[in-house]
């Protein structure tokens, strides 16, 4: 009859296998041996690394605090506070901060009277990263650096190379970009000769490929990543390659091949998921939305920054870019002006934050904000080197001097961020710019080189698939084509809208109630010409010019826009005033341009009404069925030689 093995024999097979880096014998065996009962400390701390390295995060996190008890029952205090701090590190690591601030507390006490150790420079750690957290950076650096000394002083490479990784990370964000670096190198120099335990060395290795990463460093995330991925092969690592594939994703789609990437960050976070790895998870998910973003799937795309910001990560800029390429300009704004407010100090975070604060800007119609963001730009990429970054500084004033008017140097701008670009092998970054410089070269009368420019650009947008960009270049291309020829005839209802009252509204509610009010305003009545189908010709700051195919759909849309103002009032306590007007016409079409009598004469009919009416020409109403209205009346109408029938439409019981 065989022998059963003791809890001796399978604990010194399990060590062996670790020394191996046989995970999943480790674990195998640790666990029997566990099952058996009376694991040493130092056995339950092995168990818990070959748990996390088999995906039994849970397992580990109950071994390690087992093993605190047990180093607190034999009086090794030390070994005890390094545990709970390690806890305390973990626990912060799944957003469970007040657990993790209960572990820190508890290593601290026992720590008290104990001569300087490795454990001290951990608790320093923690009170560092608390210190970063609270937004005291000079003290979170002092923190940082005293674990450096520790971890010299006592000579624990792991403790050092901890610390010095959160020193350089500290001091990139403060904009010490190099010196920041420098300190990171020397962490990772130590990973990359074996000095460091696994974990250690993969925490190193990532915080590394994530600081290149932040700074659009990509020639130097590529290297990092393919060093990363070596490391992982050669140690049998399985708990790391979720991160890898996040930081190999991210590289690969800045090369374009965006299905494919998203297919490795889906393997990835299938893989981060399990670990219970939230921090590289999050950065998966948002890598994911990005990329659906850029394809033009805004669902998706929500989708995916929303499960981010569920784990802890900023939604931004993904999330305004995605309001933006719906349309809501205020609501974009509004949402990355807060995004930039948040980050008070780290100025890498502001970086990634200012080109998108930078577009939606200009959309808004805020030049002094977008020229200023610019300017801010500027100012950070001169502390640090990389193509990228230049890239996003001149593709940025290139953006700002074009709405400014000055064509010339706008081009000159685009044109240099286009060479950065290529020098980063950024195809969709380089079409986006093309399509801008196609913009400054038509302004200039260069029609010509204007249409090759866009033309390219389409054709690269087609070949990514970046569905939403193809199609705007597409439209962009025949406007210009349209513009080119002569004006087309063509029938239209067109509306106008305006707010009653704007100015004294404005002055009364103030700029940042009136700005709300007016986001507000936009998001309702463009979702409504939406769903009537109705072509939003421009905007006006506090009203409309929208052109619809027929009358029938121009009035059920003036009428739905009224009934919605009532229920919000209802439910909110207050809506603005809107007054509409309605005319069908034939019109003169240059490209997403109407002109003409028509037109003229359906601004003069918004003008008559007051609040919350709807005005329509009695031609406009023969060609609609089912409105009721007020009796007609003659009226005149500046620039109009005759005076127009008019009659105010009956939406509801108190309509006048």
């Amino acid at each position: 009859m065989p022998v059963e093995p003791t809890t001796s024999d399978l604990t010194h097979a399990a060590r062996e296998a670790l020394e191996r880096h046989a995970w999943d014998e480790a674990f195998e065996l640790f666990s029997r041996a566990d099952m058996l009962g009376g694991l040493s400390g130092p056995d339950l701390e092995s168990l818990a690394e070959a748990a996390w390295f088999t995906a039994h995060a849970d397992i580990g996190t109950d071994a390690k605090e087992r093993a605190f008890k047990v180093y607190l029952a034999g009086g090794d205090k030390v070994r005890a506070a390094y545990l709970a701090l390690n806890l305390t590190q973990w626990y912060a690591y799944r957003r469970k901060p007040s657990i993790a601030s209960a572990w820190v507390r508890r290593g601290e006490r026992l720590l008290e009277g104990e001569p300087e150790g490795y454990a001290h420079g951990y608790f320093a750690l923690c009170r560092s990263e608390g210190a970063r957290q609270a937004g005291e950076v000079a003290t979170a650096i002092e923190l940082a650096e005293e674990a450096v000394q520790i971890g010299g002083r006592v000579g624990d490479a792991d403790l050092q190379a901890t610390a010095l990784t959160a020193l350089g990370a500290l001091r990139i964000a403060i904009g010490e970009t190099s010196d920041g670096f420098a300190l990171m190198e020397e962490a990772t120099i130590a990973a990359v000769n074996g000095e460091l335990s696994p974990w250690v060395t993969g925490v190193t290795y990532c915080t590394m490929i994530s600081a290149c990463r932040d700074l659009t460093d990509y020639r130097r995330a590529s290297e990092w990543t393919e060093a990363t991925e070596r490391w992982c092969e050669r140690q049998s690592v399985s708990g790391f390659p979720g991160v890898c594939r996040v930081h190999r994703a991210e590289i690969v789609a800045l090369s374009g091949a965006w299905e494919r990437a998203e297919q490795e960050l889906l393997r990835a976070t299938g893989e981060l998921a399990v670990f219970d790895a939230t921090p590289p998870l999050a950065d998966g998910f948002y890598a994911i939305g990005e990329i659906r973003l850029r394809m033009g799937d805004l669902t998706g795309a929500e989708d995916a920054v929303r499960e981010a910001h569920a784990l802890g990560r900023s939604p931004e800029p993904v999330m305004s870019l995605i309001r933006l390429a719906e349309g809501k300009d205020r609501t974009a704004l509004a949402s990355i002006n807060s995004a930039v407010e948040q980050q008070t100090w780290d100025q890498w975070t502001r970086a990634r934050l200012l080109p998108a604060q930078i577009q939606i800007a200009i959309a808004a119609g805020d030049l002094a904000l977008a020229r200023s963001a610019a300017e801010e730009l500027e100012r950070l990429v001169q502390t640090y080197e990389s193509p990228a970054l230049h890239a996003n500084k001149h593709e940025a004033f290139g953006r700002v001097l074009l709405a400014e008017g000055d064509h010339a140097l706008a081009a000159q701008e685009l044109r240099t961020a286009i060479g950065d670009w290529r020098e980063v092998a950024a195809p969709y970054e380089v079409a986006r710019v093309q399509a801008l410089l196609s913009s400054a070269l038509r302004a200039m009368r260069d029609e010509e080189a204007a249409d090759l420019e866009l033309g390219v650009a389409r054709d690269e947008f087609a070949r990514l698939g970046a569905a939403l960009d193809a199609a705007k270049a597409e439209r962009a291309l025949q406007s210009a084509a349209e513009r080119r020829a002569a004006p087309t005839q063509i029938r239209k209802t067109f509306l106008f809208s305006d707010i009653v009252g704007s100015t004294n509204l404005a002055e009364l509610l103030g700029d940042a109630s009136w700005e709300r009010l007016l986001r507000w305003h936009d998001d309702a009545l463009r979702t409504l010409f939406a769903r009537s189908g109705g072509e939003v010709v421009s905007s006006t700051g506090d009203g409309f010019f929208v052109a619809f195919d027929s009358a029938q759909r121009g009035i059920e849309c003036a009428i739905a826009i009224q009934r919605t103002l009532v229920e919000h009032r209802l439910t909110s306590g207050f809506a603005p005033s809107v007054r509409i007007g309605l005319h069908a016409s034939d019109a003169n079409r240059r490209g997403d341009d109407y002109s003409g009598m028509g037109v003229h004469v359906a601004a003069r009919v918004a003008a008559l009404g007051g609040e919350g009416e709807i005005v329509v020409t009695v031609d406009t109403l023969d060609e609609a069925d089912g409105v009721t209205t007020s009796e007609p009346r003659k009226t005149p109408l500046k620039g109009v030689t005759e005076p127009v029938s008019v009659a105010s439409v009956i939406w509801d019981s108190d309509s006048r």
